[in-house]
């Protein structure tokens, strides 16, 4: 059995993201992104197939991306609020990583099992930027589950899809902290 790791689990009992709208620049260099994204990239993959890319979106893609989201709401005719809603989160950040999954062809890996490694990414990458003292946040939205925008503005094909945006900078505010689930209200315990 590996030795207790207080340090680690104290982090994990008391993270909290951080809402998006309260990053801002600084965000992570290069170096101290690689360590984030290796940190992530770490996370179980059953048959090693990798079913998850990284898009690191920073500078002037932020801005085309924030105005790319507003259009594509125009042109669905979707409600203005999910526009304004959809651009912010692009416009404001500071950093933003797009977890990408990519289904792999495999016998033996089913693809629910691909969809739950790279959500595990996606925590991962949360956590691994959190622990290493940014601000982060998970979101998706409509504009990642909308193909126009995500093959249009982000070339993904068509065995991808986004798992999640994880917006990472430097918070104005810690926010406080929310209602946990009863853990006795949801587990079962079966010992026969």
């Amino acid at each position: 059995m590996p030795p207790r790791n207080d340090a680690a689990l104290d982090f994990l009992l008391t993270r909290r993201s951080r809402p998006a709208k309260l990053l801002e620049a600084p965000a992570p260099d290069d170096d101290q992104l690689r360590e984030i994204l290796t940190a992530a990239a770490r996370s179980p993959d059953h048959g090693k197939l990798e079913p998850w890319r990284f898009v690191v979106l920073r500078g002037a893609a932020l801005p085309r991306l924030a105005e790319a989201a507003a259009e594509r709401a125009a042109a669905l005719d979707l409600d203005p609020e999910q526009g304004i809603k959809a651009r912010a989160q692009f416009a404001d950040s500071p950093l933003c990583v797009a977890v990408v999954e990519v289904q792999r062809e495999s016998a033996k890996i089913p693809p629910i099992e691909q969809t739950y490694s790279a959500g595990a990414v996606c925590l991962a990458l949360l956590n691994a930027a959190l622990a290493a003292g940014w601000g982060a946040n998970w979101l998706t939205g409509w504009a990642a589950h909308d193909r126009g925008f995500v093959a249009g503005y982000l070339g993904l094909e068509a065995n991808e899809r986004i798992a999640g945006f994880i917006h990472i900078g430097t918070e104005r505010s810690a926010p406080p902290d929310r209602p946990r689930p009863d853990i006795d209200a949801i587990t079962e315990w079966i010992e026969a």
